[in-house]
């Protein structure tokens, strides 16, 4: 089974990120393709990459084989175009805990997840080399103000990012941070917050509360930083200015939402 794991230029030699892998198996006329989030450890001969959570899956049947030989080859070539590595090893399977409730930490923290406007459409305006030099920078740009406000990175997805913060005013600011320095590589991004619990086992994080941060920040449009009211109730005293986006019933998750954009 091929595999490949995306990798930036500033990635090549460190320890300890966390990207994404994909893999593609053709048997007769059927394709199985699996993809997800994957945590390097190590370099060159020694490194490991492992699922960080369980990989989502696809099966396409393609009805002939010449037709599955053909989707095969193009997606493994898409891949490649888009700075993907090919891998020789195995991707592992984190090894859980036999008494898994022991290990459990609750955590309450806001969840941060930001994603590029129209991604698709600029890459294909700007080539496959002039985007990764500018995902290049965007990813750097968002890193430096995750630290600037100590923000935790907990994963990428593409163009997509997730982080977490102590307090819901340094999640907002760091927000509107990138919001800004992304803008001057020309692209606007949408932001999501939402401030609640979720369980920690070791490197693995997860909970209802990275579900409902991610359908909040779909949600968003193009430039704007929209939060749960969650978010806002803990903001009272802020100072911060919140403009009412109305109820909204984010997708798969229970319950209606209100929604808020932060207005500066």
């Amino acid at each position: 089974m091929p595999k490949f794991l995306r990798i930036g230029v500033h990635q090549s030699n460190v320890s300890g990120y966390t990207s994404k892998a994909w893999c593609v198996h053709r048997v007769r006329s059927t394709v199985f393709l699996k993809w997800g989030a994957v945590e390097v450890q190590g370099i060159g001969d020694g490194r490991k990459i492992c699922w960080t959570v369980p990989p989502r899956a696809k099966i396409i049947r393609c009805g002939t084989v010449q037709r599955a030989k053909d989707y095969t080859k193009a997606a493994i070539a898409r891949r490649r175009n888009h700075r993907y590595e090919p891998l020789t090893g195995n991707i592992a399977i984190r090894r859980r805990p036999s008494d898994r409730s022991a290990e459990l930490e609750q955590v309450l923290a806001t969840i941060l997840f930001v994603d590029i406007v129209r991604s698709t459409e600029k890459a294909a305006r700007l080539g496959d080399s002039r985007w990764a030099q500018v995902m290049n920078h965007y990813f750097a740009a968002v890193r430096r103000e995750l630290k600037t406000l100590r923000g935790k990175e907990v994963v990428t997805t593409g163009d997509g990012l997730l982080a977490t913060f102590g307090t819901p005013a340094a999640g907002i600011r760091c927000a509107t941070a990138i919001r800004e320095a992304v803008r001057t590589l020309g692209l606007e991004i949408r932001v999501g917050l939402h401030a609640g619990e979720y369980k920690v086992s070791g490197a693995e994080v997860f909970g209802l509360a990275f579900h409902i941060g991610a359908r909040v920040a779909a949600k968003a449009r193009a430039g704007e930083v929209l939060v749960s009211s969650a978010v806002k109730d803990l903001m009272s005293q802020s100072g911060i200015r919140f403009k009412d986006r109305g109820v909204h019933q984010l997708k798969g998750v229970p319950e209606r939402w209100r929604l808020y954009r932060v207005e500066h």
